[in-house]
């Protein structure tokens, strides 16, 4: 209170006197509501959320907004100030003004009806589903996540990385993610990254060329592929087992502050993050930052010293925040397990590689000697001799092929002793 005993905030503004269409005791409805209710990243919504649950937080907006001056004051502030650092008084009492203007057209059952029109789903962190790798967000981490294609988000997710750069790419960029993409899914990796223009989708063409899994977080709803030039793709992302999500709901616009609240939980989602080609001011550069927040490994693909598109990759690399990435050995290193995944030695650069076998991993080898050199087998065949389920003999035979190491006989493959 003030000298004179007026309030220390105007408060009246808040007071909508709305109540909402739907059962806010229901946490996943609760949930989805928040993601609509909040901005992206928002700390006093996720510190409110943390400490009451997403219902509990619910019905406390809903007394604030009825009665601010009763539900700001007293017990109830000093318990919520004494819990969560985010929640003082101001910071409330400005939230409780964002989010209330957002109440009386709440009603997330709305959007979900929507999302089923697309055969998708809501996951929460209470769902088996949801990636606990969110949680590295902290109070920024998401309410929800709304799915289109595959919801086994906590299965890939860990064993991911994010392939991100610059949507204005240059010719070598879009080769190397391409390349990167193709060779991390050949590996057992699903690919995650924005489905921009330019790296993104550079990225997702390579993952789904190469039968493998690819996920695109978009910054807004899942209901409208965004940018539209790259509807197509993103239709075969969902086709070919990969995801679409974002954490807003369905008829979200994606502006431009949603791009980058995007880009924390791209890197959230995955083990490691590459950034292939990247301005000094590209936005891929905030989810490399978001990465090393949260102590996620990050690499940088080098490009010619005279390439604007790649300052901010130099950049990286001369800060030490990224280490070199040339190849999908060096980006699976980064992201996968502790020496199963470590990349090969690179062959001396004096010379052509001798051994055709060197640098192949266990499951490229038992693949290789399984492979008969004359006659050829089919899949299945060489499944039962190599002792490998045939979804990840194809995998192999796509990484064998590109060393030159296998023919394709129509059905049959054979192998070429390293010789064309």
């Amino acid at each position: 209170m003030s000298a004179v005993g007026e309030p220390l905030f105007d408060l009246e503004p808040l007071r909508p006197r709305v109540r909402v269409r739907f059962d806010a005791e229901d946490p996943v409805l609760a949930a989805a509501a928040w993601s609509r209710l909040a901005e992206p990243g928002d700390a006093v919504a996720g510190a409110l959320v943390a400490h009451l649950g997403a219902a509990g937080a619910l019905a406390w907006l809903l007394e604030a907004a009825d009665d601010p001056a009763r539900v700001l004051r007293g017990e109830e502030l000093g318990r919520l100030a004494a819990a969560v650092q985010e929640c003082t008084l101001q910071r409330l009492v400005d939230a409780v003004g964002r989010w209330s203007q957002r109440l009386a057209s709440l009603d997330p059952r709305r959007e979900l009806r929507v999302l089923d029109q697309y055969e998708g789903a809501l996951l929460t962190p209470a769902d088996p589903r949801w990636p606990r790798r969110l949680d590295d967000l902290g109070v920024a981490a998401p309410f929800a996540l709304w799915v289109r294609g595959s919801t086994d988000v906590a299965g890939w997710s860990r064993r991911s990385v994010a392939v991100v750069g610059a949507r204005a790419a240059t010719s070598y960029g879009e080769r190397v993610a391409e390349d990167l993409a193709a060779g991390l899914v050949d590996r057992g990796f699903t690919v995650v990254s924005g489905g921009a223009y330019g790296i993104d989708a550079a990225a997702h063409r390579g993952a789904v060329a190469s039968g493998g899994a690819t996920c695109a977080v978009l910054a807004g709803g899942v209901d409208r592929f965004y940018p539209q030039g790259n509807n197509a793709l993103l239709r075969r992302v969902v086709g070919s087992g990969g995801a679409v999500l974002s954490e807003v709901p369905p008829g979200s616009a994606p502006f431009r502050q949603r791009f980058l609240s995007r880009n924390r939980v791209i890197a959230a989602l995955t083990g490691a993050t590459v950034v292939v080609e990247a301005a000094r001011r590209s936005g891929a550069l905030s989810t490399a930052r978001r990465a090393v927040e949260i102590s996620r490994p990050v690499g940088a693909v080098p490009g010619p010293v005279t390439s604007m598109a790649s300052t901010g990759c130099h950049g990286l690399l001369r800060d030490g925040a990224a280490v070199c990435v040339s190849d999908a050995d060096e980006a699976a290193e980064l992201a996968g397990d502790l020496g199963a995944d470590a990349a090969p030695a690179h062959p001396d650069d004096a010379g052509p590689r001798s051994d055709p076998r060197a640098g192949l991993g266990p499951d490229e080898l038992l693949v290789l000697d399984a492979l008969p050199v004359r006659s050829g087998a089919t899949v299945d065949a060489l499944a039962r001799t190599a002792g490998l389920p045939p979804r990840r003999v194809v995998s192999v035979l796509g990484a064998l092929d590109r060393r030159g190491l296998t023919r394709r006989d129509g059905p049959r493959w054979r192998g070429t002793g390293g010789r064309r």
